[in-house]
């Protein structure tokens, strides 16, 4: 379902329903109101579409599905021998129809120098339309170029759709799933380093793939996998001790800012004094071992992280269960036992390894010196995941470099006999949804000025700010009234939607560049031109004066002229 998340371009026919000449909203005989009453559209009591009663077919039946299936039966009929299954894409001018058949060439190709064969690929195309069954989906056919099949919906099916919609609700749209149970692993920031803008596309899509899934009917456990655990917080928390007057028994309430600079200045006392970096180590050990001076420091660090991660996915409407690497912590030592002793894991250079096929290093479940790293609470998680969460899938939202990591840890998995075998249709199903960095509009690594990594903070106030301002200029120079609660609301509405859907309509798997003007466009494809839209039809309903949920219990339905 998402080993292909990449935006889909949606033809041009929603734009031909609003431009449609006569709408009108009409009540059936029986529900005793008058025959017609004119708003914004024509209006009729119509027998649903037979495809579109979702409510008792169980099941979502997609326009674009509902054309490829019609396609798929041309093409068994014209050419059963092919096999061939149909390349539907949105017209890219609506003026020839609103969707297209591509595959009259490549079926040209592979069937040329064979007995019988087409003259051409629109002897093929040709072909393929006088298969068509008989349907009321679609309303007439076109030839373009060589052998394009331009479709173009009909109005009648354009109007039972939406007249399915509006009885049973945009829940009788989410197709049914095999899963019952996922797990969505996002976000992940690490404790004491403050969000930055590599942490966009992570929160962005896992949380879109976590919202449609539960659009779908399945239980979904958000699972937030931040860094705080490990070195680095024995290296931060000795440094601290040696700085501050008190050591740790000097209680204060953190500052996530202030921790990223005791974290940088420890990062280098670790990396440039032996000694230091033996007494970090040390600390690390009275950590794992609970000292309670050590963990009460490590609690005040990870509170403070947890206040600023709260704050952002607040803002973004975003929702996580923090479930970070400390908590698999107590569960280490068993999973690199039950390797062992399964055989999946050997020690090797004194290290213990499980070795995956097709790999040239392996991966490192326990190091040399007794210690435990990222590879360890991978498999400790996902062994968690689908034994005790009783996960039937469980998906990683990561960037793609991670990739390699993934497979690995699945592979180790699959060794253990927690997950089956690959390419088993049996779950527990895993996935690795990799993502591509986020650019400036030079097209290098997203940076501050200064060369710093952008925070995401600041990216978020900036979008608002911009939105905040277009809004007020708007209105200034209408002469409405500006209301500053409504400025606010319309500011955080546009400028974090701008920047999640800035995400989300590029290619998941390459990089993108992030632009404000772009992303703040009024027309074309943004965010805010969707939100002029959507105030756009929910003014024209306001202004007709009319009640939709009261016609749609009288019996009213909808109607394209």
């Amino acid at each position: 379902m998402f080993s292909k998340l990449t935006p889909v371009t949606q033809p041009d026919i929603y734009k031909r329903v609003l431009r449609s000449s006569s709408l009108h909203i009409q009540r059936s005989a029986a529900s005793g109101g008058r025959a017609s009453q004119t708003a914004t559209a024509a209006v009729k009591s119509t027998q649903p579409h037979p495809a579109l009663n979702m409510a008792e077919a169980g099941q979502s039946v997609t326009l674009r599905g509902e054309i490829s299936g019609l396609f798929k039966s041309a093409l068994s009929s014209a050419y059963p021998a092919a096999e061939e299954q149909p390349i539907i894409a949105p017209c890219n001018n609506p003026q020839f129809g609103d969707y297209q058949c591509n595959n009259a060439m490549g079926l040209f190709g592979r069937l040329k120098g064979k007995e019988g064969a087409p003259k051409n690929p629109r002897e093929v195309a040709t072909a393929i339309v006088s298969s068509l069954p008989d349907n009321s989906t679609i309303a007439n056919t076109s030839l373009a170029g060589p052998g394009f099949i331009n479709c173009k919906v009909s109005s009648e099916y354009l109007a039972a759709r939406i007249n399915a919609l509006m009885q049973q609700g945009v829940a009788s749209l989410a197709p049914p799933l095999r899963y019952s149970r996922v797990v969505v692993d996002f976000s992940s920031p690490n404790v004491a380093k403050e969000m930055h803008v590599g942490h966009l596309r992570s929160t962005i899509i896992g949380d879109t793939i976590a919202n449609t899934l539960e659009f779908c009917g399945a239980d979904v456990l958000r699972l937030n996998h931040i860094g705080d655990w490990g070195t680095q917080f024995g290296m931060l928390i000795e440094h601290m001790a040696e700085l501050r007057p008190g050591g740790l028994a000097e209680s204060r309430d953190e500052d996530v800012a202030d921790l990223q600079q005791l974290y940088r200045a420890a990062k280098k006392r670790f990396d440039d004094e032996e000694a230091f970096k033996v007494r970090a180590r040390e600390a690390v050990t009275r950590l794992q071992s609970g000292d309670e001076e050590c963990i009460a420091a490590w609690q005040r660090i990870c509170d403070a992280s947890r206040r600023e991660f709260e704050a952002i996915y607040s803002r973004l409407g975003v929702t996580l269960q923090e479930r970070g690497e400390s908590f698999y912590n107590p569960m280490l030592k068993d999973v690199v036992e039950e390797l062992r002793e399964k055989g999946v894991a050997e020690v090797s250079d004194g290290a213990t390894c499980v070795f995956v096929e097709g790999c040239e290093v392996p991966l490192i479940v326990q190091k040399s010196d007794g210690g435990y790293g990222y590879a360890s609470t991978d498999m400790a998680a996902i062994k968690q995941r689908v034994t005790q969460e009783k996960a039937d899938w469980v998906i990683y939202v990561t960037d793609i470099g991670q990739a390699p990591h993934f497979d690995m840890v699945f592979a180790a998995a699959r060794k253990a006999g927690w997950l089956p075998e690959k390419g088993s249709t049996q779950g527990p199903r895993v996935s690795h949804v990799g993502f591509g960095l986020v650019l400036g509009e030079d097209g290098k690594k997203f940076k501050t000025r200064s060369g710093d990594v952008v925070r995401l903070v600041e990216l978020l106030d900036e979008a608002k700010a911009r939105c905040k301002d277009s809004v007020k200029q708007r209105r200034e120079e209408s002469g409405e009234p500006a209301d500053e609660a409504e400025l606010e609301a319309a500011a955080n509405a546009m400028g974090y939607g701008a920047v999640k859907y800035a995400d989300l309509k590029n290619s998941r798997l390459t990089n993108y560049k992030f632009s404000f003007d772009a992303m703040l466009e009024l027309k074309g494809n943004t965010a805010v031109y969707l939100l002029y839209a959507h105030a756009r039809i929910a003014g024209i309903v306001r202004k007709s004066g009319k009640d939709v949920e009261a016609l749609l219990a009288g019996g009213a339905s909808v109607v394209l002229g």
